[in-house]
């Protein structure tokens, strides 16, 4: 037997270090060729790493949260044969195995559940309850922990078998396979609570947190808001959707919007623009990457649209939604997160009436849709229905006048207000 050690490795893009964020496996795992053992966050995205060899998981090499270097031992596996590390390093990398904690698990709750790594691992059989104290925390994530009460299932009676004695979701099958009896009743309505709940704030929550404040610190945001009216872009997707939606696919409004954007564009070629403030240097595209901000489970990712300007409303409609089921799937790539010059960001039925979005460094403009509302507009004299929508986008005042975003934006509403003329060229 042999030990086959895991660095971590370089991801590229001249990364230097990348973020640990969850580990698939844990110490005395068997795992197979390409099974993925942890995710790694950089600047742009989370990368699975995966293994080269069959083997035992016999040392992990730091824990979610920690920020390791490029090079660094992240894993060590016993593999047949004589592995990769000489046999006289080998004790320093066993002893590199963090210590097993107690069966009390810490008093911190990961943000990002574990996926089951491949192979599954069978039912574990619990044995005796676990005997925690009733005030102490058990380590689960958020997803197990609203199963058990859901269950009616007190997770301190519950024996975890994850790394750091974290409870899993197996571990709540295994405790009701055996019989035990769930607790009669969740927490009363009017109980009163006075537990806690701490959350680490590591993975894409830290990179989120960090891109927003260095965003916030060093743009100089101005936002502006106009109401647009929509009915006649409403009415021409609609009859779209009837006469084609089921050969070509189903329309939002998110494409009509992006091919606004692209036309608008061409006449605002500073707003689809990045600024190096280091460099002091302004670079405008004649490419119209819009990134399109999509909520995942592990927080806020801006997949790309690459190349709208030359996409039609079929192909972008596609395109966005591949690139939304990538990215909350965990599986959009480097590439796929990446290369922007323009961000538009939604909250769909949930878009309120005005919100003040915040840049997508070093990107100078962000465009924001409000909720589509049905009120009384007075056109001609005459108090009519209409469908309208609010775009509140923010910009890089350092970069953009406030006259041009204004014209900007109300170049938008011109063209979604007739629509045909998106396709006048």
């Amino acid at each position: 037997m042999g030990t086959h050690v895991i660095k971590m490795p370089d991801i590229g893009e001249g990364i230097a270090e990348v973020e640990l964020s969850v580990w698939h496996v844990k110490v005395g795992d068997m795992v197979v060729e390409d099974q993925v053992l942890a995710d790694v966050m950089t600047d742009k995205a989370m990368v699975d790493i995966p293994s080269p060899v069959h083997g035992k998981v016999i040392a992990l090499g730091g824990v979610p949260g920690e920020v390791m270097a490029v090079g660094s031992i992240l894993i060590s596996i016993e593999v047949e044969g004589a592995g990769n590390v000489k046999e006289s390093s080998q004790p320093a990398v066993v002893a590199a195995t963090p210590k097993p904690a107690p069966v009390a698990a810490p008093k911190v709750e990961a943000v990002v559940e574990s996926k089951p790594a491949a192979p599954v691992r069978p039912v574990v059989p619990q044995g005796p309850l676990v005997a925690r104290e009733a005030d102490e925390r058990p380590l689960a994530s958020p997803a197990v922990r609203k199963h058990a009460l859901e269950a009616g299932i007190q997770l301190r009676l519950v024996r975890g078998t994850g790394p750091a004695g974290r409870i899993l979701h197996e571990d709540l099958d295994a405790y009701l396979a055996q019989g035990q009896q769930p607790q009669s009743g969740t927490v009363a309505a009017y109980a009163e609570r006075n537990d806690e709940q701490q959350i680490p704030v590591i993975g894409m929550r830290r990179k989120i947190a960090q891109r927003m404040q260095d965003a916030t610190q060093r743009a100089a945001h101005f936002s502006y808001v106009e109401e647009i009216d929509v009915t006649a872009v409403e009415e021409l997707r609609a009859n779209l959707n009837e006469k084609h939606g089921a050969t070509r696919g189903k329309l939002t409004l998110l494409p009509f919007l992006v091919r606004a954007m692209v036309v608008a564009l061409r006449d605002f070629p500073q707003i689809n623009a990045r600024y190096d403030d280091e460099a002091q240097v302004i670079t405008r595209l004649g490419a119209v990457h819009v990134g399109v901000a999509t909520q995942s489970d592990i927080g806020l990712m801006v997949p790309v649209v690459r190349h709208a300007e030359a996409r039609s409303l079929w192909d972008s409609a596609a395109e966005i939604s591949r690139l939304a089921t990538a990215a909350r799937n965990g599986k959009a790539s480097r590439d796929e997160l990446s290369g922007s010059t323009i961000t538009l960001t939604s909250l769909g039925a949930l878009g309120g009436i005005v919100s003040t979005p915040v840049l997508n460094l070093p990107e100078v403009a962000i465009v924001g849709v409000n909720k589509i509302v049905e009120r009384p507009m007075v056109i001609k004299g005459q108090i009519v229905i209409r469908k309208m929508m609010n775009l509140s986008s923010s910009f890089d005042h350092r970069v953009v006048d406030g006259m041009d975003a204004a014209q900007f934006i109300q170049a938008i509403r011109g063209l979604l207000e007739q629509p045909a003329t998106l396709f006048v060229d």
